[in-house]
């Protein structure tokens, strides 16, 4: 897979093959080569072609698919087609467990279509807090072959009380359908199906501009003949069997001023003496311009007499030439960008206001020509016009002391931008946006409330770091963080990212006595703003930068008046912090200061927890005669990080084992101490000789009554290591596994009841097999089959299929090796425990 870096527009799909249509060929041209760039592999081929396919077929004006990635449970922006790739950057990634419609149907395999703003509001606050815009949008699965690939979307206008059509929601999953069964070939024949790089721009077909055309024509002026070729028909709007072939035919069709300018430059060609060209603009029958180039010389005309052939050359334009004379004369500023963001005209104003000619900004994209208008702020403008397709209007600043009034006009094919000379906003009188625009509201009103919520997700200090990363700095267009945290009057680094590596060492562990910024900004309980590097090394002689050029801010972190830390936000390229920007940088530092306090709690009481279960979980094994027993256990690595899953290994008596693993719903103190309640009432019952229907049916009533507001599931098994004679009971707990002594392993289909502390008059029926010399008896938590974005029967055929490879290795070794395998993803949502038994003659 080849990925393009953003702004590279040679990456841009907008060639035949994304189409589907056959180029042309040229001398020395491969066909579907892009100009100027790389063949593009089939996987993006495919992807664009299905992402153009979809946005075309349901209406929309921009699209794109995610894909799944290397890194587990996480999906990332494959093809972006309609919108320019720089401004959505936050969006780029997508974990399977985020509040958003793409993660949901990554999950859930469901397609989900959102009318307007509101129902995605009701349904996804999260997704409109960060892109309040009244727009429509849909999002359906892409499978194939048995595999979860990732998501196709389309963005269209909203349509405020109508739900999308059933035809628009057939059509959707159809593109999807079909682009599943592609990419299920695809993966078939050894291509790796996944994405971890930028997005690939695709630039979308125009929707109604007219053709550029071309009509050859001679005209003998001796006689009056006309010869026209099919196409200067049509552009005249007659059919090449009813034109008379006369230059009086040709000219009727034109208007009288038009006529007579004609036959001026066809006297000024033939009379010249030498070859010459002349060129005028004619008027069709429909009012548009056309260029006209008459050629001649002094040639006579056949039969010699009187006279001369000239050959015409007539070329509609379109309404080209028309739009340039007209915006020139206009005193602001016009530009038209296309929905990528490339500039593809703008007219003289324009050029006189932003101090830059047609060569160098034609073609080029705003943002990189313009790096003030890549301000954050000034992107959700942009953004709020090409999603909601209604008029924005704003104040941007250009230079130190220039501001342009701007106006966003966007439309299927792109954005028309005008231009007006501005005073500086806190000057300039506030004045009503016109009828029917989107207002122009700062993304300051609802960065707060995205971060906000995103935050409420993260319980530990590292969950909260990393949502600042993800939320935050894409916000502010920032490259660095820093956040350090006080302890016993120091200051200690919790988390980076952005700054050379080891950098930040050297101010690790610092006191509150030191002269630097990141400290005075936590004492002072003030903000310290600095708009260059230069104005750092100014205020703070001699202190070590890891920069030359850009700009720092630094943010107190204080939790109801408590002082938590400090956080540094850094930035590629000098800004200006505007007063606005100041002010939520602050309240934002102030949301996550509370985090971050919260998360302190949560990391005391996760301490607490793995105490106790440590406590509570067998330290060791019993050795037994005839039999061999192993266990394990992992903690989750999200929120309270441990729970209820226990395992345990109880000699019953008469040489029997029982085997027994749960899992108490929940995580932290609580799940903690209920599953050491369990596992006691557990043993007990089963060292009194009870068989597996009254040990779980007993438990079942403790649980009850004991009240604690939790429910837990189990799976109780007693084996004979003598006989291989076995009996089991389930609650509510997945299946166990068992591994023929051959090899074959299966998913037991062992009878069950509910959840315990559910039902106290619940029955757990009792199965009976045998357990062969050799065979091997897993028991597991959930959490060792259940996967982000993956059906928990996938889980269990994977540990199947892993278990049968193991061989008759060690059992020690099987279930290491089972361990690893499910715990290589960075993020797991639940803590995981194993029992594995094996019994031999």
């Amino acid at each position: 897979m080849r990925t393009g870096a953003a702004g590279e527009h040679a990456d841009c799909v907008t060639w035949y093959g994304a189409t589907g249509s056959t180029p042309p060929r040229q001398p020395g041209v491969t066909p579907g080569t892009p100009k100027g760039g790389r063949v593009p592999d089939e996987l993006e081929l495919r992807l664009a072609q299905a992402v153009v396919g979809a946005v075309e077929a349901v209406g929309g004006y921009a699209g794109g698919v995610y894909l799944r990635s290397e890194t587990q449970g996480l999906l990332r922006l494959a093809v972006l087609a309609g919108m320019p790739g720089e401004l959505f950057r936050p969006w780029w990634r997508m974990h399977v467990n985020r509040p958003f419609p793409v993660a949901e149907v990554h999950r859930s395999g469901c397609a989900i279509h959102l009318a307007d703003a509101e129902e995605a509001m009701r349904r996804f606050p999260q997704l409109m807090a960060g892109l309040p815009f009244p727009f429509g949008s849909m999002y359906a699965p892409v499978a194939g072959g048995g595999e979860k690939f990732g998501v196709l979307v389309v963005l269209r206008r909203a349509t405020p009380g109508h739900p999308v059509g059933t035809g628009d929601r057939h059509r959707m999953h159809n593109a999807a359908r079909r682009l599943g069964v592609s990419l299920g070939v695809l993966s078939g024949g050894g291509s790796p199906v996944v994405w971890d790089g930028e997005p690939v721009p695709v630039q979308l077909p125009a929707l109604g501009a007219p053709l550029v055309r071309a009509g050859r024509f001679t005209w003998d002026t001796g006689t009056g003949a006309v010869a026209a070729d099919d196409e200067t028909c049509a552009i005249l709007g007659t059919e090449p069997a009813l034109f008379e072939g006369t230059i009086d035919a040709l000219t009727e069709r034109l208007p009288p001023q038009d006529t007579f300018g004609l036959w001026t430059i066809a006297r000024q060609a033939a009379g010249s003496g030498r070859p010459a060209s002349r060129t005028i603009r004619l008027h069709g029958p429909d009012g548009r311009a056309h260029l006209l180039e008459l050629t001649g010389g002094p040639a006579p005309a056949p039969g010699g007499g009187p006279g001369s052939v000239l050959t015409g050359l007539l070329v509609d334009l379109g309404g080209a030439p028309v739009v340039d004379e007209a915006a020139d004369r206009l005193p602001h500023g016009v530009l038209s960008l296309d929905r990528l963001g490339r500039i593809t005209y703008l007219n003289r104003s324009a050029e006189t206001l932003l101090g830059r000619g047609k060569p160098e900004l034609t073609g080029r994209v705003l943002w990189d020509e313009l790096p003030r208008l890549a301000d954050p702020s000034y992107g959700d403008h942009f953004r709020a016009a090409l999603m909601s397709q209604t008029p924005v209007h704003f104040v941007a600043r250009l230079t130190g002391d220039a501001w342009l009034e701007v106006s966003l006009y966007p439309g299927h094919d792109g954005l028309t931008v005008t231009i007006a000379a501005a005073d500086r906003p806190s000057r300039r009188p506030r004045t009503p946006a016109p009828p029917g625009t989107v207002p122009a509201r700062s993304p300051d009103l609802y960065r707060p409330v995205a971060l906000a919520i995103a935050l409420t997700e993260a319980v530990t200090a590292r969950q909260v770091s990393a949502v600042v990363t993800d939320e935050l700095l894409p916000a502010f267009g920032g490259r660095q963080l820093a956040i350090y945290l006080l302890q016993e009057r120091h200051l200690f680094l919790a988390w980076e990212t952005g700054f050379p590596q080891g950098f930040l060492d050297r101010f690790d562990g610092v006191g509150l006595d030191a002269r630097l910024p990141g400290v005075e900004t936590l004492t002072s309980g003030r903000p310290i703003f600095f708009e260059s590097m230069e104005h750092l090394a100014a205020a703070y002689p001699g202190i070590p930068l890891d920069a030359h050029v850009g700009a720092r801010a630094f943010l107190p972190l204080i939790a109801s008046g408590r002082p938590v830390g400090s956080c540094i936000l850094g930035f590629d390229r000098p800004r200006d912090f505007l007063p606005e920007e100041r002010t939520v940088l602050t309240a934002l530092a102030g949301l996550i200061a509370q985090a971050l306090e919260r998360a302190r709690r949560y990391d005391t009481e996760a301490a607490l927890a793995r105490g106790l279960q440590d406590a509570l979980l067998p330290h060791r094994l019993p050795v037994l005669e005839n039999a061999t027993t192993v266990g394990r256990y992992l903690p989750g690595t999200q929120g309270m990080e441990v729970g209820g899953d226990w395992y345990d290994v109880v000699e019953a008596g008469d040489r029997m084992i029982a085997l027994v693993i749960g899992d108490v719903q929940g995580h932290g103190v609580s799940a903690a101490a209920t599953m050491g309640q369990l596992r006691s009432a557990v043993r007990a019952f089963a060292l009194s000789g009870h068989d597996p229907r009254e040990v779980m049916s007993g438990t079942n009533r403790l649980l009850i009554d004991l009240d604690p507001g939790q429910f837990a599931s189990c799976c109780y098994i007693v084996v004979d290591p003598a006989t291989g004679r076995t009996q089991a009971a389930r609650a509510g707990h997945p299946q166990p596994l068992l591994r023929h002594p051959g090899g074959r392993t299966e998913v037991l289909d062992l009878a069950g009841g509910v959840v315990l502390g559910v039902d106290p008059a619940a029955v757990y029926p009792v199965t009976e097999l045998r357990l062969d010399a050799g065979a091997v008896l897993a028991l597991y938590t959930d959490g060792l089959v259940e996967q982000p974005g993956t059906d928990i029967d996938s889980g269990v055929e994977l540990l199947r299929g892993t278990l049968a490879d193991c061989g008759d290795g060690p059992l020690a070794e099987t279930a290491d090796r089972l361990m690893r395998e499910a715990g290589q993803a960075a993020d797991r949502p639940d803590d995981i425990a194993l029992l594995l038994a094996s019994r031999w003659d």
